[in-house]
């Protein structure tokens, strides 16, 4: 087990700047057919934002006076994570079907091309998070020493992703099916995190289906986001949640590493 979890990191390390490099043309090849470039990599998202805060907020107007911030502002702080972990987990699913011609290099290390999905669904991750700190200072909520923890609740979805991306990439080559199933939970997960409404307000933090909805990793995560940006409550203030997390994200890291060994005698003569 412990070989397993240290492995990664020293084959990251050893191809550091072969990872950074992928990551990088990823990110640029990735709309290079467009006019526009790369800049559909951030205008998406933020119509997205747009189209939730107006249905919401003046639709359906979702109340969060009781948090002391505008409705738009609660949604940016769960959303800006979700779009990582969106774009993170449908990325790196994919990683081993857009380098198929790197799957079947003998001498190239395959592991890692889940992890270059990664990192350049972080680039775009990076410059949400600026955009939420500059919408927080428009409305006079100016970063402080809460605000740090941001980067480690972005490490929290890296390291939750990874793993499910270990697994789903092995499986997507033999079984292209989840590609549609992954879709699907997302659409679905989005909901249920939950992002679009105020879960202790509509259901109350001692209900049962309130515990049933923190059995969800990114409930952690998005709920740490906000504690950031609005709350101002440290990660080490919920210790049983946090235990919780990251044994989760620890065991599907073992399973998806478990599964991405045993299958990939299969990638090249699959692919």
């Amino acid at each position: 087990m412990l070989k397993s979890i240290l492995s990664l990191p020293a084959d990251l390390y050893k191809n550091r700047r072969l990872v950074m490099k992928l990551a990088k043309n990823d990110f640029k090849t990735r709309y290079a057919g467009s006019y526009f470039g790369t800049f559909w990599a951030f205008v998406q998202p933020v119509v997205t934002i747009l189209v939730y805060w107006f249905v919401f907020s003046v639709g359906f107007r979702s109340n969060t006076d009781e948090l002391g911030v505008p409705f738009v502002l609660y949604l940016v702080a769960g959303i800006v994570p979700w779009f990582f972990f969106s774009d993170a987990l449908s990325g790196g699913s994919n990683a081993l079907l857009e380098y198929d011609y790197l799957v079947k290099k003998v001498v190239f290390n395959i592991s890692v091309l889940p992890v270059v999905k990664i990192i350049s669904a972080a680039f775009v991750h990076g410059f949400f998070i600026l955009l939420a700190i500059v919408l927080y200072m428009c409305n006079g909520r100016f970063p402080d020493w809460y605000y740090l923890q941001i980067i480690y609740y972005s490490i929290c979805v890296f390291a939750l992703v990874l793993g499910l991306c270990y697994a789903t990439s092995a499986v997507v080559v033999l079984f292209r099916d989840l590609k549609q199933v992954i879709n699907i939970g997302l659409q679905v997960g989005v909901w249920l995190t939950p992002i679009m409404w105020v879960a202790e307000s509509m259901i109350g933090t001692n209900s049962i289906i309130y515990k049933i909805l923190q059995l969800n990793p990114m409930f952690y995560v998005v709920s740490g986001y906000r504690d950031a940006f609005i709350m101002k409550r440290w990660f080490f203030e919920r210790p049983l949640w946090t235990l919780y997390f990251w044994i989760f994200a620890i065991c599907c890291f073992l399973l998806g590493n478990w599964v991405f060994k045993r299958l990939r005698v299969h990638f090249a003569d699959v692919l």
